[in-house]
């Protein structure tokens, strides 16, 4: 039998009225403005606590709290849509909520049922429901994290836990259309390494990351590009997006990603694309790719476009490749065809304006 929860429902004393809320949503970026209202559900004693919505606001933390010294905290992302005829719907929650309970193993931290995860999703939407934007490109991000709370300086996995929900009204990714970036091929450091944290979804990850980007922006370039950490030649990810490489093959498009290997992160919008793609007719493989073999075979025309994906931008194509050495366009530094009708497809499930036909999307409200 299903266990079944609920959350203990405070609504905020200070909502903001819709006149407000129509400014804050006026022109929206990602990950500015947030509703009224969070998630807060504590782990101790072995177990989760009751839960609560209550007003959004700061935590309240102890300067001794794990987290802060030893980076146990994860978390995740998805999005809620609003749909013609005018419900809501979340693109693949319980996805989120399975990579979030890997990574939660990875760290020594609790698993969340999977079930507590989701409705403490729909409960906070539904009663923020307001804040769901309604143009197609726009969604709620949702933002679960869990952060190791216990004030105990010792070197050991925390006895308690804080599970946090905070959700944003997003705009277009891309406000004035989609463009290729443009990418650097970092030498220097590597994102993660075999039997490291790679496929899991920690703050570090991100953290050691930054450096890299901040590096690629100084080659001029938008994003980073990650090598393996042991060759130091096979591709892995752009910045924390994954990467797809579109091949014409004798007539027939196939777009290859990098396998998960254990470094990578598992997407989610990956997988869909995976599954999507035979959908549009084209084939779909996982593989591995040097950066000589990317250079060959765009050198050749094999590769046609190239383009990263994942939850806040959904598709963003790659139109220029910088490295120690060399330089490359793709698709003369243009969108390119496969990779627009792939993330058109994929935009028209999550908004409703296509069939769901792999139950993708999950009804909230």
């Amino acid at each position: 039998m299903t266990a079944t929860f609920s959350l203990v429902v405070t609504p905020s004393a200070t909502r903001l009225s819709d006149t407000e809320r129509a400014e804050r949503m006026n022109n929206l970026s990602f990950g500015r403005v947030f509703t009224d209202h969070m998630v807060l559900i504590a782990y101790r004693d072995g177990a989760w606590q009751q839960g609560e919505i209550k007003a959004y606001g700061p935590l309240s933390l102890e300067p001794a709290a794990s987290a802060l010294h030893y980076g146990q905290a994860i978390f995740e992302g998805f999005k809620a849509f609003a749909q013609p005829d005018g419900s809501v719907k979340t693109f693949r929650p319980e996805a989120n909520g399975a990579r979030f309970n890997r990574s939660a193993k990875r760290l020594a931290m609790p698993e969340i049922p999977v079930e507590l995860f989701l409705t403490a999703a729909d409960e906070l939407i539904a009663l923020d429901r307001a804040w769901v934007p309604q143009n197609i490109g726009e969604s709620l991000y949702l933002r679960p994290l869990m952060i190791a709370t216990d004030p105990f300086l010792g070197v050991r996995p925390a006895s308690e836990y804080l599970f946090v929900l905070i959700a944003s009204p997003a705009g277009a990714y891309f406000p004035k259309g989609v463009n290729p970036v443009s990418v650097w091929i970092s030498e220097d450091y590597v994102r993660a390494a075999p039997g490291g944290t790679g496929e899991a979804k920690c703050a570090g990850n991100y953290a050691a990351s930054l450096v890299a980007q901040a590096q690629a922006q100084e080659k001029g370039c938008d994003q980073v590009v990650w090598l393996d950490a042991v060759q130091r030649e096979y591709i892995e990810e752009m910045g924390g997006m994954n990467l797809f490489f579109v091949y014409q093959e004798e007539g027939k498009t196939v777009i290859v990603t990098p396998e998960l290997t254990g470094t990578l992160l598992p997407g989610i919008t990956r997988r869909s694309l995976l599954e999507l793609a035979k959908d549009l007719g084209f084939e779909a493989r996982e593989g591995k790719i040097t950066v000589q073999q990317w250079r060959d075979d765009i050198d050749a025309g094999r590769m046609t476009e190239v383009f990263a994906c994942g939850t806040a931008a959904v598709i963003t194509p790659v139109g220029e490749v910088k490295a120690n050495g060399f330089e490359m366009r793709i698709h003369n530094g243009e969108n390119g065809p496969v990779s627009m009708a792939l993330r058109a497809a994929l935009l028209a499930i999550q908004h409703g304006t296509a069939p769901d036909n792999h139950a993708w999307m999950h009804t909230v409200c």
